[in-house]
């Protein structure tokens, strides 16, 4: 009788040393693939929340000038800014003192390049963020009406993120609001 072990050995199965190696490579490339995304979507988080920080900041500022009377001429708003409305003895036209108004594409945009318009602006420091932004506010009106009686308004309101981190396109709100 013979013993199996001493016919020869069986040829065992398994992963070679290169194999194992290749496979490791294969790993850590993915691995680090992966970690690459992480510094991204932080940046990207980051983006998206002062975003929206200012989304938010321009339409409780138009909010407040969408709740005045059309007949106002200004007022104060919750941060104890007093923001002028324009003056219904010229209308149908850009008020002189607003802030500046580019169309492009057809679509009325602040121009932030000008100079702030005194009454018309203001910027804002965040004191929620730790970054210390800021947001430079602008607006322009124009008033529809007889140039005695004012039978409607479109306020262009303008918020541009200023500081930070990286490059942040203004945001433009546009409205009309009438009797």
């Amino acid at each position: 009788m013979q013993c199996a072990f001493t016919n020869g050995r069986k040829r065992e199965r398994g992963f070679s040393i290169l194999e194992m190696m290749f496979a490791t490579i294969i790993l850590l490339i993915g691995l680090v693939a992966i970690a690459q995304l992480v510094p991204a979507s932080i940046l990207m988080n980051y983006r998206n929340r002062n975003d929206s920080s200012a989304l938010v900041f321009a339409q409780r500022e138009l909010d407040q000038m969408l709740d005045q009377p059309l007949n106002s001429t200004a007022f104060t708003d919750a941060l104890g800014t007093t923001c002028y409305l324009g003056d219904p003895a010229a209308p149908n036209t850009i008020h002189p003192a607003s802030s500046s108004v580019v169309v492009i594409n057809n679509q009325a945009l602040i121009d932030f390049s000008a100079a702030p318009a005194t009454n018309f602006s203001f910027t804002y420091l965040d004191p929620a963020d730790p970054s210390g932004v800021t947001y430079d506010v602008r607006w322009a009106v124009i008033i529809a009406g007889n140039g005695t009686t004012v039978s409607a308004k479109r306020i262009i309101l303008g918020v541009l993120q200023q500081g930070g981190n990286g490059y942040f396109q203004p945001i433009t709100l546009d409205t009309v609001v009438q009797k």
